[in-house]
C-alpha cells in the first residue's frame, strides 16, 4: 500500500508538470557539421513505458537519487502497460498509419514591383534553437524529425532514427542530462509490481536504458517496427544495435536536448546546404514560406529558393532533402560582404549590388534585357527572390575583379584596376515593371 501511494504521488507530480510546457521552437543519415538544433521548451508528460529498470546499475556509473531501489520501483510502476498487450500506437505502426498531414499556410506570390537591396535578415519571430559551442559530447533529439544526434565538440558524429511519444503523450522538450544507465534492465508491470520481465526478447525496454529525466529515457525495444514513429508514452525508442552503439559513448551527466523543429537544415563539409521539412506530428509548428526563409537566412541561401518551391515543400512535408546551393563567405578586397557567393549547377553566382556597393561602383540594371552595366562593361544577370546575381565568370568584365575559392572555402576576390573612390554610388534604373536596383 505504501508503494502504491508513493507511485500515485509521483504520477500526480509528473502530471502537474504538464502545465509548465512552453511552445516548442531547424535529416538525412549523414555525419555533417551543422549548427546544433535545440529548443526552449519544458516538460510535457510522463512516459509510462519508459520506467527506469529495477535491476542494479553498472558498477562503473556514479550513483544518483534515481538509482535507489525504491525510486526505481516507483518509476517502473509507471511503465507502459505493454507486457503481453499490444498498444494502440503499436497497432498504428503495424498498419502503416502516420501522423495526419499538417495544415499549411502558404505565401506563394511576391509583389510585382520590388526593390533589390542589401539589408539585414529579418529578426527571428519564432524561437529557434541556440547554437551550441560547448566542448564534449551531447545528445540532441528532434521529436519532429524523429532523429537522435550525438555531437562531439559541436559536430555530428552519430545519427539514429528513433521512435518518440504520441501526440497525446509527447516526448517533453527541454534541456536535460543523462541520469541513469542500465544494462539488461528489468521491466516491471505497473499494475502489479510482482510481475516482472527480465532482459530478453519479451522485454519492452530492450537491453539498454539511458535515463535522462524522471521516468523518461532512451532505450531499446522488442518492437523494432515502431522506431521512426510517434508511438511511445514519451520515451525514446531505438533499434537495439543503435542503442548498444550509443550506450558506451555517453556517461552520467552527458547533456540531452529534446526539441521540436520541422525545419531541418544540413550544411555539409563542402558547404552544400540542403533543407528538410517534416510533418507536424504534434501539431505544434504550422509553417509559412517566410518561416522557412528565416531559417535558411542563417546559411545565406534564403534568396536562392522561390516562394513557390518552398510552398510546395511545406505542402509535401515528406522529410526528404532539397538541395539549394553551396554557400561561401564572400570577400572583396579583404572586406567581407553581407551576402554570400552561391554555387549551383556548376556556376558561382555573386550578389551584384553587394559587390558594386563594396567597390563604390556605378551599376545599372536593365530588367527588360536582364543586363547589368558598370563603367567597365556589361554582363547578364539573374534575379532570385528580388536579388540580382551575376555569374562569377563575368566578374572581370563587370567589376575588374578576379578571384577564386580558397582552401578554407572562402570566395576571395581582388580588384585588378580599382576605380577612384566616389562620394556616392550612382544607380541608373531603366523603365521597367520588374525589380530595380538600390545600393543604399
Amino acid at each position: 500500500m505504501k508503494r502504491q501511494l508513493l507511485t500515485l504521488a509521483c504520477t500526480w507530480a509528473v502530471a502537474a508538470g504538464i502545465a509548465l510546457a512552453a511552445e516548442p521552437p531547424a535529416p538525412n543519415l549523414s555525419v555533417q557539421a551543422v549548427q546544433i538544433q535545440t529548443a526552449e521548451d519544458e516538460n510535457r508528460r510522463s512516459d509510462a513505458d519508459s520506467a527506469p529498470p529495477r535491476s542494479r546499475a553498472e558498477a562503473d556509473e556514479p550513483a544518483s537519487a534515481d538509482t535507489s531501489a525504491s525510486a526505481r520501483s516507483l518509476k517502473a510502476g509507471r511503465q507502459n502497460r505493454k507486457a503481453g498487450t499490444e498498444t494502440g500506437e503499436d497497432r498504428k505502426v503495424k498498419t502503416g498509419q502516420k501522423a495526419p498531414d499538417p495544415v499549411v499556410t502558404v505565401q506563394s506570390k511576391t509583389p510585382p514591383n520590388v526593390t533589390v537591396e542589401i539589408k539585414k535578415a529579418p529578426a527571428e519571430t519564432t524561437p529557434k534553437p541556440r547554437k551550441q559551442t560547448e566542448q564534449g559530447r551531447k545528445i540532441g533529439i528532434n521529436a519532429a524529425s524523429r532523429m537522435l544526434i550525438l555531437y562531439e565538440n559541436g559536430k555530428k558524429v552519430r545519427m539514429y532514427h528513433v521512435g518518440v511519444g504520441t501526440p497525446s503523450t509527447p516526448t517533453p522538450p527541454g534541456f536535460y542530462s543523462v541520469q541513469t544507465k542500465e544494462v539488461n534492465p528489468t521491466w516491471i508491470d505497473p499494475s502489479d509490481t510482482t510481475v516482472q520481465i527480465p532482459a530478453g526478447p519479451d522485454n519492452p525496454l530492450g537491453y539498454r536504458w539511458i535515463g535522462f529525466h524522471g521516468t523518461y529515457g532512451i532505450h531499446g525495444t522488442n518492437n523494432p517496427s515502431s522506431v521512426g514513429y510517434y508511438v511511445s508514452n514519451g520515451c525514446v525508442r531505438m533499434h537495439e544495435k543503435d542503442v548498444e552503439e550509443l550506450y558506451p559513448l555517453v556517461s552520467i551527466g552527458t547533456p540531452v536536448m529534446v526539441y521540436y523543429d520541422r525545419i531541418v537544415i544540413d550544411s555539409a563539409a563542402d558547404h552544400t546546404v540542403s533543407y528538410y521539412i517534416y510533418p507536424d506530428g504534434y501539431g505544434w509548428q504550422p509553417l509559412t514560406v517566410q518561416d522557412v526563409r528565416r531559417a535558411l537566412a542563417g546559411y545565406g541561401v534564403e534568396n536562392f529558393v522561390t516562394a513557390e518551391s518552398i510552398a510546395a515543400k511545406i505542402a509535401a512535408s515528406d522529410g526528404q532533402p532539397t538541395y539549394i546551393a553551396k554557400a561561401y563567405d564572400l570577400y572583396v578586397n579583404e572586406k567581407k560582404l553581407p551576402l554570400r557567393a552561391l554555387k549551383a549547377h556548376g556556376i558561382t553566382y555573386l550578389p551584384a549590388v553587394a559587390v558594386a556597393t563594396a567597390l563604390r561602383l556605378d551599376l545599372h540594371w536593365d530588367n527588360s534585357r536582364r543586363l547589368l552595366t558598370s563603367p567597365y562593361g556589361s554582363a547578364p544577370g539573374v534575379v532570385r527572390n528580388n536579388v540580382v546575381y551575376v555569374n562569377a565568370a563575368f566578374a572581370d568584365r563587370l567589376f575588374h575583379l578576379s578571384g577564386a575559392l580558397t582552401g578554407d572555402l572562402i570566395y576571395n576576390m581582388q580588384s585588378q584596376a580599382p576605380p577612384e573612390p566616389k562620394a556616392a554610388v550612382s544607380v541608373t534604373i531603366s523603365p521597367t515593371d520588374g525589380p530595380s536596383l538600390k545600393t543604399t
